[in-house]
């Protein structure tokens, strides 16, 4: 007797299911999937074909091409060749698209004509998530990831790397040159082989330059001087040190349940510019008057915290780190304490630092201090190397003073912040694979990120409230 479970055998006679239904189980997501997509009015968010054309070829309804994309993305398979083989051996999307086998070029034309309408789709779903009451405590954590484009960075020019890459090509060319005068002193039949084989580098690195001179010209006339030769929308940024081409990703994700409230998918590798903007956008999305933000110091921009405060939205940025004193050992601006009532700041020494006029810098209205006793003071080697120390004070200035005593009070935000916001990019990077994103230009790559976006909080519901209680409220 064998002592393994055995299967059967492959010409058995089996008398399967009569109905495809019998596949799926009740607790099956695909089931939620079904229910989601037949719930949304697709005309309304915008979908092509959902009125078919009285004439012609009969076209697939955007409902089933709108599920194969979610399961997909719910399952990992994002490519629309591997969707098609999906449909032709999954029972789950048999069940799921009523046996349709919609080719590739039907599957990636419906994800490239209805972007617009597939990221109304993912916010249609934060909508319900706050219908469900999951965004109780209006408080999101924001952060931003870069993710990679479909284009290598010997294809991303900017006017550095241009001119690194034509010095490279002059210094090669000078090599093999002097490699074809010491090929000439050697024997005819050697020295012809090795001609043929320098002279034709030489030819193919001369092509390679004036292809260079022409990336040039285009580049003295992009916005930003940089070019992408595969993804035009793709931009090199810099993460952990190192280059990469790709996107930035921002996104604002709930601090109870690990939602993403909402996302944007932006070009430009600095976070500075972002934090009012995702901030506002998440209120919008919860449907919430008072909100909290969080974020850590690649947000902190005086501009952005203020646009902040003036729309109700209460920031959790920490400060950068830039004073030139403090990293030489000497006393920061925090050593130095502001008096509101008479104006003026007070240094280590007891002395009253008191204004002295204001100016307009990179159009921010600054204030300028500086005392008259500091030529005389014990500790002028500790607080400035100059005649005296001068403090700027930004005529906003309180608003910042306030939010950092909100977070001397609430030292855990930022534990709070790495714990809610890394995980889910991490998670989606994870799905992605190495390549991230597959599509390219900006519009397309934001509906490539919706789907994602889309996948990870359906999961995150799923665990949260179960199949039968999701599907419940969806239909509600």
């Amino acid at each position: 007797m064998k002592r393994f479970i055995q299967g059967e055998h492959r010409g058995q006679s089996a008398l399967l299911p009569e109905s495809l239904d019998d596949y799926v189980a009740d607790t099956n997501p695909v089931r939620v999937v079904d229910v989601f997509v037949d719930e949304l009015d697709l005309g309304q968010l915008g979908f092509e074909g959902v009125v078919p054309a009285e004439t012609g070829r009969p076209a697939y309804h955007p409902a089933v091409l709108l599920k194969i994309y979610i399961y997909g993305y719910l399952n990992r398979i994002q490519s629309s060749r591997r969707l098609e083989r999906e449909t032709q051996r999954n029972v789950e999307l048999m069940w799921l698209t009523g046996r349709l086998m919609p080719d590739f070029k039907t599957i990636a034309n419906f994800r490239k004509d209805n972007g617009k309408a597939i990221r109304g789709v993912c916010r249609q779903f934060v909508v319900l998530c706050q219908q469900l009451g999951l965004f109780a405590e209006a408080l999101v954590a924001i952060d931003g990831s870069k993710f990679k484009a479909v284009n290598n960075r010997d294809r991303n020019f900017t006017s550095a790397k241009l001119q690194r890459r034509m010095e490279e090509i002059e210094s090669s060319i000078s090599r093999y040159l002097i490699a074809l005068d010491t090929a000439d002193r050697q024997e005819p039949a050697v020295a012809q082989a090795k001609a043929e084989r320098l002279h034709s580098k030489i030819a193919a690195l001369k092509v390679k330059m004036q292809e260079l001179q022409a990336i040039e010209t285009q580049l003295q006339t992009a916005p930003d001087k940089q070019i992408s030769l595969t993804d035009p929308d793709a931009r090199s940024m810099m993460t952990r040190g190192t280059g990469m081409v790709g996107y930035n990703v921002q996104a604002a994700v709930d601090t109870k349940h690990h939602l993403i409230v909402t996302h944007e998918v932006t070009n430009d590798g600095v976070d500075r510019d972002q934090l009012s903007s995702m901030a506002m956008q998440a209120r919008e999305a919860m449907g919430v008057e008072v909100l909290s933000v969080v974020a850590d110091r690649g947000y902190f921009k005086s501009e952005e915290i203020l646009a902040c405060h003036e729309a109700g939205i209460t920031a959790f940025v920490p400060k950068t780190l830039t004073s030139g004193a403090t990293a030489a050992g000497r006393f920061g601006k925090g050593d130095f304490i502001y008096d509101a009532a008479r104006n003026e700041y007070r240094c280590p020494a007891g002395q009253s630092l008191i204004w002295r006029f204001s100016h307009v810098e990179k159009g921010l209205k600054l204030h300028r201090y500086w005392s008259s006793n500091c030529q005389r003071c014990a500790l002028k080697d500790q607080c400035t190397p100059s005649a005296q120390r001068r403090v700027s004070r930004w005529e906003h200035e309180s608003v910042l003073d306030a939010m950092q005593t909100r977070l001397d009070q609430a030292p855990e935000m930022m534990r709070i912040r790495r714990q809610t916001v890394e995980h889910p990019f991490g998670t989606l990077k994870a799905w992605m694979g190495a390549t991230h994103f597959l599509t390219k230009t900006l519009d397309r790559v934001s509906t490539e990120m919706s789907l994602h976006v889309l996948a990870y909080n359906f999961k995150r519901v799923l665990n949260l409230l179960g199949n039968g209680a999701l599907m419940n409220a969806m239909r509600v």
